[in-house]
């Protein structure tokens, strides 16, 4: 099963990929992750992006699609994996089809968690609060501003992606302004149909 999670920051994209992990045994590719691995593993990829990273400049999208080939060939990904946060333009999402396509795979789902923007603004005041109360540090990302300028980016770059897996027939919605537990079952029911189409 390889699937794609979609929806603007604070969605609760991390929290589901999460539990997708444990539940299905697949591994959840992050980009920053895979990027920090490739680094920390010396990989030719790693090597380039380590190059430009110690210059302060912004990682391409050829390295960065370079290193998600890499990590698809990976012995953990032989049963699927989830790309949360990748891609993030229509240019990436082409290079993700092109590189499934060589491999002779294909995505199975496009997951959009659908949310109302202004109820997010609440939700990760919410976050920041309930961190300071528990003492415990707040996420850079948990603030207003910081929050809306990520948001701004989210429906110039990646929100194009929703219409770009629409047309592919590989879209489907659920409700992320549900309660975790309940965004989880319909992410299941949703693959538990997709399972059965397939058979």
């Amino acid at each position: 099963m390889r699937l794609i999670l979609l929806g603007p920051p604070g969605a609760g994209k991390g929290t589901q990929a999460q539990r997708l992990v444990e539940k299905h045994g697949i591994p959840q590719l992050s980009t920053g992750d895979m990027l920090r691995a490739a680094v920390a593993n010396g990989t030719e990829v790693g090597k380039r992006a380590k190059a430009v990273m110690d210059a302060g400049e912004l990682v391409s999208d050829d390295i960065v699609n370079a290193i998600v080939a890499e990590r698809i060939d990976q012995p953990d990904c032989a049963d699927g994996f989830i790309l949360d946060g990748y891609p993030r333009t229509l240019a990436q999402a082409d290079a993700v089809e092109a590189m499934l396509a060589k491999r002779d795979l294909k995505l199975d789902v496009a997951i959009e968690l659908v949310v109302d923007d202004k109820a997010l603004v609440g939700r990760i005041v919410k976050r920041a609060e309930d961190a300071k109360a528990a003492g415990q540090p707040v996420r850079k990302d948990d603030n207003p501003e910081v929050f809306d300028e990520r948001l701004r980016e989210y429906y110039k770059k990646t929100a194009p992606l929703i219409g770009y897996y629409y047309a592919k027939g590989l879209l489907k919605g659920v409700d992320g302004m549900a309660d975790i537990d309940a965004v989880t079952r319909q992410i299941d029911t949703l693959l538990d149909q997709k399972a059965l189409a397939a058979q």
